[in-house]
């Protein structure tokens, strides 16, 4: 049995009996939930929460292992559909382990009345996905629920890789000194989702940025650097990733503000809708921890890469202020990058 008023979470986890839509929003509930209820639920039989990834040894072989559920509403967005965000999302997850994806499972909740047309434009979407991430997508599941159940389609998608000698990448490596790149500009995929749901418009079209990020992440570990960390901002975004790591490793985080690379569509949005674009989900991008003497390598191989050619710094891991991220800010001054509490953007993956 759990212990339930002994959960140490803070609010406003303990302060609601009841799962609500902050629970998957990717910030502090979500974190809670998985610490401080699923965890312990599993017992002896649980593992870690610090990444989207395991990596475990089995016949001689470092195996990358992941799973994922995509609820994405509406189902087709400018730029994708949930079919290829199942897909790229989950090598991306193996992807930020070092890990060369190979096979995925995919299981889907339907429900009752969905056109099949719908049904077969995500499956072929899922299967461009796949071809072009060099994967193929080996077994699965289907279930059908009621009309009014579900929404649609549901997927949850599973992944393996292999992960190479040598490689250690994780969130715990993080170091002082240092230094933070992101592969391209940030907030394009919660964006295009809002405007498709809300029929928004912001004066241009913004499509979401999702894409496989393997192929990028072998162009950086061909370099020879070491690299530290790596963490695709999905749910929670920049931020959420951010301040995961700072945790994790106990260091703090300085990023510049005026190089954080937000679109105009983007920026426009954000302000239009009260939205933190550094809370807002990316499905196309990565963030790396690399040391200083290795970054101007790392920097030019992403640069490099087609899914990388936006990529620059945005910061360093610094000795103050462990666990916490900060933002200097163009007149000189610091603001705090807090970790988002719940859900700003729900169902965008």
């Amino acid at each position: 049995m759990i212990d339930f008023e002994g959960w140490s979470c803070p609010a406003p986890l303990r302060d609601t009996p009841h799962v609500v839509a902050g629970h998957g929003g990717g910030g502090a509930m979500s974190a809670d939930l998985v610490r401080h209820l699923l965890i312990p639920g599993y017992g002896d039989a649980g593992g870690t929460a610090d990444r989207d990834c395991a990596v475990v040894e089995a016949g001689g072989a470092r195996l990358a292992f992941t799973t994922d559920a995509y609820v994405v509403q509406p189902m087709f967005f400018p730029g994708g559909s949930i079919g290829d965000l199942a897909v790229n999302g989950t090598v991306n997850d193996l992807a930020m382990a070092g890990a060369t994806p190979l096979y995925l499972s995919a299981a889907f909740i339907l429900e009752e009345g969905t056109p099949l047309a719908d049904l077969g434009r995500i499956t072929a979407a899922m299967g461009a996905a796949a071809t072009a991430a060099g994967v193929r997508l080996v077994t699965g599941d289907t279930k059908v629920v009621g009309h009014g159940n579900g929404d649609g389609v549901y997927l949850t998608t599973s992944g393996v890789g292999v992960v190479a000698d040598g490689v250690e990448i994780e969130p715990r490596r993080a170091a002082v000194g240092d230094v933070v790149l992101i592969s391209g500009d940030l907030g394009r995929h919660g964006v295009a989702v809002l405007s498709c749901r809300e029929g928004l418009e912001f004066g241009t079209t913004v499509a979401s940025d999702t894409a496989p990020l393997h192929g990028l992440v072998a162009a950086m570990l061909a370099t020879g650097a070491d690299l530290h960390v790596l963490r695709d901002p999905t749910r929670g975004g920049l931020a959420a990733a951010l301040n995961e790591i700072a945790a994790t490793a106990q260091v703090g985080v300085e990023l510049t503000e005026r190089d954080l690379p937000v679109p105009d569509g983007v920026a426009d949005a954000c302000h239009l809708l009260g939205l933190d674009p550094l809370q807002v989900a990316n499905e196309g991008r990565l963030v790396a921890f690399v040391r200083p003497d290795q970054a101007d390598d790392v920097l030019a191989a992403m640069r490099a890469h087609p899914y990388g050619t936006g990529a620059r710094r945005i910061g360093t891991c610094v000795a103050g202020h462990p666990g916490m991220v900060v933002a200097r800010t163009a007149l000189g001054g610091t603001r705090v990058i807090s970790m988002p509490i719940g859900e700003q953007l729900p169902r965008i993956c």
